[in-house]
């Protein structure tokens, strides 16, 4: 019986054996498909844009836009839905965008007022404490006059603050630190003006600066190139430059840049989108899909056009590093507009 034993022992131990192989197969297989389940990540429920200003605005509008097609083409799934939180230069919405940390099933439309109200210390939070998904396009940004200024180019501008910077009374729209403060810093700064000695004033709203500007209560001041084209088609105002890297099409070939000025100047309003903070590589890797189909849709296309904005499409591997570069540009024209230390 001894000698039976050990054939069934052997038996019991081949069976053990081949259960472990069927036992490591069956977790291999558990695995990959675990795998293949990440890798393909899709939105179980309504996803939300977030929207860090009240309906209405030109943000709001845009993801009004983006919700629309992705709907309508199918490139979502599930419902899109949008949320307005405004308030708190962005705090707001950053705040909710906190409350469902690793949750892909939500995307902010975020603007540079994220980066700036952290540098002047507004913010605690910047763009680092989320997950970047996309940079979708930069917004270039000008610097205009009366129709009847003596102004005729940039050239002009530096030899008359050269000579004496308060000569020329400066519009600033809606804040100190702002878009239009930065692109006035940066186009300043590259001629050799210290924008900290310019006589500025500061209006609450672009529109009211504009309005000044028309009426001859200020000189001069900077403009997005929507408005500003706007204004000039009529006769109110003329551009003098373009912070963009190179001439445009349509209305936009008429307008020189300042490189060809002679002043290196290149900057965007960017817009770029967020999700929460801890988001898996499968998660963004959907949103990648998601906005690379987007952005080629006509209807975004004839947005951009429309609006005169750069197409400037980048995923969520590349967007962490051109963002921090944007980061260091802001903070370099903010330190030379004197609103921050170094």
């Amino acid at each position: 019986m001894s000698g039976d034993a050990k054939p069934g022992r052997g038996a019991l131990s081949g069976w053990g054996a081949a259960g472990a192989r069927f036992s490591l197969i069956a977790l291999a297989a558990g695995a990959a498909t675990a795998d293949a389940q990440q890798a393909a990540w899709k939105p179980q429920r309504a996803v939300e844009l977030v929207v860090p200003t009240a309906p209405g605005g030109a943000i709001d509008t845009m993801a009004r836009l983006m919700q629309r097609i992705m709907q309508d083409g199918r490139i979502v799934e599930t419902p899109v839905v949008i949320a307005n939180k405004p308030g708190g230069g962005q705090a707001v919405a950053m705040t909710y965008l906190d409350q469902h940390a690793g949750d892909g099933h939500y995307a902010l439309a975020s603007t540079m007022s994220l980066m700036t109200g952290h540098i002047l210390g507004r913010l605690k939070v910047n763009y680092t404490d989320y997950t970047p998904l996309a940079i979708l396009f930069g917004e270039p940004m000008t610097l205009v006059v009366r129709p009847d200024s003596p102004l005729k180019s940039g050239r002009d501008v530096q030899q008359r603050l050269k000579a004496d910077p308060k000569s020329l009374n400066v519009a600033i729209g809606i804040a100190v630190g702002g878009t239009n403060h930065l692109a006035l810093a940066m186009t300043m700064s590259a001629m050799g003006i210290d924008v900290r000695q310019l006589k500025t004033v500061v209006f609450q709203a672009n529109a009211e600066a504009m309005t000044a500007l028309m009426g001859g209560h200020v000189d001069i001041g900077p403009m997005s190139i929507a408005t500003a084209l706007r204004a000039q088609s009529q006769g109110q105002l003329r551009i003098l430059g373009i912070t963009a890297a190179r001439r445009g099409e349509g209305p936009l070939a008429e307008i020189p840049t300042w490189r060809e000025q002679g002043f290196d100047v290149r900057f965007t309003n960017v817009r770029f989108m967020l999700g929460p903070k801890g988001m898996s590589a499968a998660q963004a890797a959907y949103w990648d899909g998601v906005f690379g189909r987007m952005v080629e849709h006509e209807d975004w296309k004839a947005m951009l056009q429309r609006s005169y904005l750069e197409s400037d499409f980048v995923s969520s591997r590349e967007s962490p590093g051109r963002l921090a570069a944007l980061y260091q540009q802001l903070r370099g024209a903010m330190i030379q507009g004197g609103l921050v230390k170094e």
